[in-house]
């Protein structure tokens, strides 16, 4: 009832996060937790009606929530197995809400080394 859960996936990528959970689910693996979140304050517009400016460009809305998923401890591996063998990669970024330019980055990702 109170087990510990791991982070196997936290990233802004929904269409991996339903991957996830439709491998996970048809694989009868229990205590899978998932969901996602908006983390990010944003300046209202000049209106004050709480509008993001950033919504109204030309492709409309942009999906900026993280996506995550929770597994018990001791199934972690069974999960990690479980989404090998569908061909999926589980990546938690925990860096996901820092601007680019703070996130530590190898050097080599700058240079393209």
């Amino acid at each position: 009832m109170f087990e510990k859960r791991v982070d196997i996936f936290k990233k802004r990528d929904k269409e991996t996060w339903l991957q996830i959970k439709a491998a996970l689910k048809e694989a009868g693996l229990p205590g899978v937790k998932s969901g996602h979140y908006l983390q990010e304050t944003v300046m209202g517009g000049g209106c004050g009606a709480k509008l993001d400016p950033r919504n109204f460009g030309a492709k409309g809305v942009i999906d900026r929530d993280i996506y995550w998923v929770k597994v018990i401890a001791g199934d972690e591996e069974k999960a990690r197995e479980i989404l090998r063998q569908n061909g999926i990669v589980a990546e938690v970024q925990d860096d996901v809400l820092l601007d680019a330019a703070l996130r530590k980055r190898p050097k080599e990702d700058y240079f393209g080394r």
